[in-house]
């Protein structure tokens, strides 16, 4: 009985979600680069707005600036640490903070809501029976929710092109048990 509850409450938090992603507001989490809105209307506060944080944006622009460059992602990290930037989560910034990963759409150079573009339901996770600890699997892309938001655009074009050039250039397999294929190939 307990397990039927867990599962659709967990069913119904996920529609839920849904709908506020459509709507274009936050499904939880916020991508560094944004602040949390909160607007009362009407007398009942909303939540799950986003805005641009104007410096925290200018970092992140200068992170795609100097990429398509060709700064290394552990040279651009070094650099921001060393200019006492806090990193997304008030550390210190790591490699894979700015690079992250392609497939997952990880890191901030694969972060598709700089670009206008809020995409969710991008992951799911799922309990592993052996270890019982949580693991991401990546849902196929006609699971993804896709909402433009323009007012979040924070990353021109032509830089994030740039961008996806020289990782494509840069890239290689190191998982060959992998997709083989970028997430933006399947789209």
């Amino acid at each position: 009985m307990g397990a039927l509850y867990v599962r659709q409450l967990a069913e119904k938090t996920h529609r839920g979600l849904r709908g506020r992603v459509e709507a274009g507001c936050s499904g939880g989490g916020n991508s560094y680069g944004y602040k949390v809105v909160r607007e009362t209307r009407d007398g009942q506060l909303e939540v799950g707005m986003r805005a641009v944080n104007p410096s925290q944006a200018e970092v992140v622009r200068r992170i795609y600036r100097v990429y398509a460059l060709g700064e290394a992602p552990r040279a651009i990290a070094r650099a921001l640490n060393k200019e006492g930037i806090p990193g997304p989560s008030g550390g210190t910034w790591g490699p894979s903070t700015t690079n992250g990963n392609a497939l997952r759409g990880t890191g901030i150079l694969n972060n598709e809501l700089y670009v206008g573009k809020l995409v969710w339901n991008r992951l799911k996770y799922v309990k592993n029976p052996n270890t019982g600890k949580r693991q991401s699997r990546h849902n196929s892309a006609d699971a993804w929710i896709l909402k433009v938001v323009p007012d979040l655009r924070n990353v021109p074009q032509e830089l994030w092109d740039a961008v996806k050039v020289r990782q494509a250039r840069m890239a290689r397999n190191t998982r060959p048990g992998d997709l083989q294929q970028s997430c933006h190939s399947e789209r």
